[in-house]
């Protein structure tokens, strides 16, 4: 179950890039990198066990990494690392805007705002 439903997500966003039939597999797939990436410890504690600050960030979180997720869906699916055209190159595992931890590609903002939830420390306890 998505974080966030669709209403959140187009009341967060008053100019949605997502199309109504693609939002809840993109608010699916943002919530289970939000799981990967803070060690399942949204489902072990319960996300309405959370504080009020933590879910907000979650939510919010959930709903641009859906957006940053589809509008670079072609670049994420690729199996490339790097290439090079005609003298350009491009890299995409060491890229300084974005960080990618256990498989999960993420803007470094987006991050360091869930982050501040502290539930992306490894050695968190509850």
């Amino acid at each position: 179950m998505p974080y966030v439903d669709s209403e959140y997500y187009k009341s967060l966003n008053k100019n949605t890039i997502l199309k109504d039939e693609d939002i809840e597999n993109y608010l699916k797939s943002a919530s289970r990198d939000i799981d990967t990436l803070t060690f399942n410890r949204i489902v072990a504690i319960g996300f309405e066990n959370l504080t009020k600050f933590q879910q907000d960030i979650i939510k919010e979180v959930v709903c641009k990494l859906a957006d940053f997720k589809f509008s670079n869906k072609t670049l994420l699916n690729s199996i490339l690392s790097s290439y090079s055209i005609n003298g350009v190159n491009m890299n995409f595992d060491k890229s300084w805007n974005i960080k990618i931890i256990k498989g999960v590609a993420i803007p470094n903002d987006l991050y360091s705002h869930l982050e501040q939830t502290g539930l992306t420390c490894r050695s968190f306890r509850f």
